[in-house]
């Protein structure tokens, strides 16, 4: 029974930042606890996101549902992800990396077991959908708790790498769950009733238990519980009288929150538009693809040019995306040029996650250059407000794929919310410039 419960052997005292601990004995753990983690939060991120493309296949087996209930259903997974996020930040400082990750993980057997059975019948009742939907955002809630143990493991000179890495392999997990459930439901795999026209839509939840059940138990027996450096409650409470953290949150709200908010959206509102073109149904996770790719871009090019000027030209980016895809909607319809105006808002946005991701920090360490705070309570703060920003950005998940909803509900067309998220890429714009960008900012970076 010891077996069961105790990790992997780890050097003690837990010093990364000793150069002679860490080359002898500290980089191996760090680099096993970091391969772990990182199909955890691929995992996390694909059950996070299992809601934008099941909705596409819900109406073809029997359900019911009006669009602006599928868009519910595709954007309350972030609602619950962003929302939990702050509270998961703390976690593996209060329980620890191996025991959270291996718990939070397992956690989302819930889900999609619960996904599995209820879309078998076409008469389950909407209201256990919103339950199950909820249910998906613990994924989104892991990446909190995974950047933790990831930062607890390498020393701050490694960090970006390995943080980077994480993040990246993360995002991945959307186009991953895009790929793979629009191929596992036209499949019978584990012999369940077929619903509608030859749709095995349980396989959307079945095909993940096994894998998660790995991840889970990888974590349990790979994994150590490190010491966590992160910040406190305290450091967490004080960011809310710092005007910098609420401009980067608004910013990163425009970043990540367009990333994942597009991503959850994007599916089925490229359905409800163009219901004709379904080969591009088969496509969707391909801009999740370059998002995802595009977010290390984003940061090595902000080292070079400015975080400001990279995440100023990505929002101008993004606001030209939106006006393409309003171009599509007219007489007709071009659902080559919503494709195309969806991969550009992509990859804008990928590139500002890294550019943003890039900013929070600085913005701290420029405050302490100019006398207000020591360096020390810089670098606290510049970690506390990543999470923070992380947990803002996470709510565009909810604000985009539930604004579209809306619209087409009240308007009849998307086109309001895409006039709306024109608006706010324009105000992005307008903070990186003056607060960011121009020459006499207040925080360049």
């Amino acid at each position: 029974m010891n077996l069961v419960s105790k990790p992997l052997p780890l050097p003690l005292p837990w010093n990364p930042e000793d150069p002679d601990f860490w080359g002898r004995r500290g980089r191996a753990v760090a680099l096993r606890n970091l391969g772990v983690a990182i199909p955890a939060l691929a995992l996390s991120f694909a059950v996070w996101m299992l809601w934008s493309v099941l909705v596409v296949h819900l109406p073809a087996a029997g359900f019911r549902y009006t669009t602006n209930q599928l868009f519910w259903l595709s954007a309350l997974p972030a609602l619950c992800g962003a929302t939990l996020r702050i509270f998961y930040g703390f976690a593996v400082r209060w329980v620890g990396g191996r025991r959270w990750t291996a718990f939070s993980t397992a956690s989302l057997l819930l889900p999609t077991a619960g996904i599995a059975l209820a879309v078998r019948d076409p008469a389950t009742p909407y209201e256990w959908m919103v339950v199950l939907a909820l249910l998906c955002g613990l994924g989104g809630a892991n990446f909190a708790s995974g950047m933790a143990h990831i930062s607890a493991c390498f020393p701050a000179r490694e960090q970006g790498m390995a943080l980077g890495l994480g993040a990246g392999f993360a995002h991945l997990g959307v186009s991953l769950v895009q790929w793979t459930v629009p191929v596992v439901v036209a499949l019978d795999l584990f012999g369940v009733p077929a619903q509608g026209d030859g749709l095995w839509l349980a396989n959307a939840g079945l095909v993940w238990l096994p894998l998660i059940a790995a991840s889970s138990l990888a974590a349990w027996f790979g994994m150590n519980d490190l010491p966590s450096t992160g910040v406190g409650m305290t450091e967490q409470a004080q960011l809310f009288t710092h005007r910098h953290s609420w401009l980067m949150s608004w910013l990163y709200l425009g970043s990540f929150g367009s990333f994942i908010g597009f991503a959850a959206a994007g599916p089925l509102l490229l359905r409800s538009q163009f219901p004709d073109f379904d080969g591009a149904q088969q496509l969707v996770w391909l801009g999740p693809l370059v998002g995802a790719i595009a977010r290390p871009l984003g940061g090595w090019v902000a080292d070079d040019f400015g975080g400001a000027r990279v995440s100023l030209a990505c929002f101008g980016g993004l606001a030209l995306g939106v006006m393409g895809v309003l171009a599509s909607l007219g007489d007709g319809g071009r659902a080559w040029l919503f494709a195309a105006s969806f991969v550009l808002l992509f990859i804008a946005a990928g590139i500002a996650n890294g550019s943003t991701f890039r900013m929070v920090p600085l913005g701290f360490l420029r405050e302490a250059q100019h006398g207000r705070g020591s360096l020390r309570e810089a670098q606290a703060h510049g970690a506390a407000a990543l999470g923070l920003c992380s947990a803002v950005g996470a709510y565009g998940g909810f604000f985009i794929p539930k604004s579209f909803g809306s619209a087409i509900t009240l308007a009849g067309g998307p086109q309001a919310a895409l006039y709306c998220f024109l608006a706010f890429y324009l105000s992005c714009m307008a903070i990186c410039w003056w607060c960011y960008g121009r020459h006499s900012a207040p925080l360049s970076c």
